[in-house]
């Protein structure tokens, strides 16, 4: 039985793969009524005349909404919202299992962009987290940036964040081992996409060297105009020598590949004519840009995927849980660059330095210490650049 098969046939076993657990025991009269009514009535007079004290009398404080509308899901696109619930639930449970945070599933039969919003600002007080998930792009852009003006609660897009602290993690430490400096780097990211564009924001501010944004249609250069302002917005920050062409020209001298886009893209001859030591994340799922083995064989120094079945896995798992966790730690009002940052550099340092090689550049995935290290490093974060609610790091 292939792993599809399978799945199903858990899926159908499990019924669903979280579920609601009371953390408290009602028994007799008098536990009813210091969970319910009459005795409920004063934390909810408490809450109303201080809403802070949401944080400690409700599990808000380690609440977080899972949020799709069921157009980006995975690799199998516009599925809608029901098909997406699966997506959600897995999401909600890795939630739950690396990093002990509670999480819902939430998907919303919308596509029209106010109503998402406002679907996701009217529910918020539920939660102390919004995690939005599988929203495709230009719309998730948007959604986004409005919910983070409206909302005091962090709202992260697991796809463009997630994805580019892991990729940059794995980027600091590739350059380790092969003696490449970031700030020297000509970097080429195939696809322009929602993951793609936040990958290319993110390195950039860890100050990396020129970087090329290169979609279906070619190279994004800032001396040409396109119908999506997220690419004229890139397009401004990269490319700076305003070359022109394919992928084929974009990766000629490059030191690093960088795909989230489709299969079979990269070959190995663009990969022979990268600069030494080429560095190579095709993470295109669940067939990458170019198969590890072939890449190997035309001379890449060091090769990552988003699969489990090959070394270097870049998986966003290393990287939402602990980001969680420590934004609801210190009941951040947002996941800023500074977070963002610091959970970078946590899951880079996770990977001791004596154990770092061409294979092994990001911790296992199921290694416990990375959602701890990662929470750390990002509740610190939050007080230090002022989106905390609280002033010490319980974490610490």
């Amino acid at each position: 039985m292939d792993i599809m098969q399978e799945s199903l046939k858990k899926h159908g076993e499990w019924g669903g793969k979280i579920e609601i657990v009371s953390r408290t025991a009602i028994h007799d009269r008098n536990s009813l009524s210091l969970a319910y009514t009459p005795g409920v009535a004063q934390p909810c007079l408490e809450i109303e005349k201080n809403p802070e004290l949401s944080y400690t009398l409700t599990r808000r404080h380690n609440l977080v909404a899972v949020i799709t509308d069921g157009t980006a899901v995975l690799g199998l696109g516009d599925i809608g919202a029901l098909a997406a619930m699966p997506v959600m639930e897995g999401k909600c449970a890795l939630f739950k299992e690396f990093a002990d945070v509670d999480a819902f599933p939430i998907c919303i039969n919308s596509k029209d962009t106010d109503e998402i919003v406002n679907t996701i600002a009217n529910i918020a007080y539920s939660f102390g987290g919004i995690n939005l998930e599988d929203i495709a792009a230009p719309r998730c852009f948007e959604i986004e940036a409005r919910l983070k003006e409206k909302l005091d609660i962090p709202v992260f897009h697991d796809d463009q964040h997630g994805t580019a602290i892991v990729v940059a993690a794995a980027l600091v430490n590739a350059c380790k081992v092969a003696g490449k400096r970031p700030e020297n780097l000509e970097i080429v990211i195939n696809g322009a996409g929602s993951a793609g564009i936040a990958i290319a924001k993110h390195l950039l501010s860890l100050g990396v060297g020129n970087l090329i944004m290169v979609d279906i249609n070619g190279i994004l250069s800032s001396d040409e105009t396109y119908q999506n302002p997220a690419h004229n917005e890139i397009a401004a920050l990269t490319n700076q020598q305003h070359r022109h062409g394919m992928l084929a020209d974009a990766v000629r001298g490059a030191d690093v590949f960088i795909g989230v886009s489709r299969p079979k893209l990269l070959t190995a001859g663009m990969i022979q004519s990268m600069n030494e030591k080429p560095i190579v994340f095709a993470m295109a799922n669940p067939v990458p840009e170019i198969m590890p083995d072939e890449a190997k064989a035309a001379g890449a120094y060091i090769v990552g995927t988003g699969r489990s079945d090959f070394p270097n896995q870049i998986n966003n798992v290393v990287a939402f849980p602990g980001v969680f966790k420590g934004a609801l730690a210190v009941r951040a009002k947002d996941i800023n660059q500074e977070m963002k940052l610091a959970a970078t550099k946590a899951i880079a340092g996770c990977v001791p330095e004596d154990q770092l090689c061409a294979d092994f550049i990001l911790p296992d995935a199921f290694d416990r210490n990375i959602a701890k290290a990662v929470a750390k490093a990002v509740a610190q974060a939050a007080i230090d650049s002022g989106v905390a609610g609280i002033s010490e790091n319980p974490l610490a």
